[in-house]
């Protein structure tokens, strides 16, 4: 059965002309995490026209630090100037309290 322990959650703001293409973005990295050992769960979700967010868990603190140094957080970091009006919000110090996983 999944464990989910830890978690991390990020928030970022596209710039107005880029929000679709960070949807986009979001969208199509959901293959990387499928992908990705370690986690538990990822969710990519969209507050409003240009502000989003990624929630993901781990069972452990091993999986969370792979995450933050993986392909998602990396390919978002490395296009972070020229889609997001300021650098994302990460809080990479979260405790998951409880869960429940299908």
């Amino acid at each position: 059965m999944a464990r989910s322990e830890v978690a991390i959650l990020a928030r970022f703001e596209a710039k107005p002309e880029k929000a679709e293409e960070v949807a986009e973005f979001l969208s199509g990295a959901r293959e990387a995490a499928e992908a990705e050992e370690g986690m538990t769960s990822w969710f990519a979700v969209r507050f409003d026209e240009t502000r989003f967010g990624i929630f993901d868990t781990f069972p452990d603190e091993d999986g969370r630090q792979a995450h933050l140094e993986g392909e998602i957080a990396t390919a978002l970091l490395e296009r972070a100037d020229e889609l997001l009006v300021d650098e994302p919000e990460i809080d990479a110090d979260v405790d998951v309290l409880a869960a429940k996983h299908a």
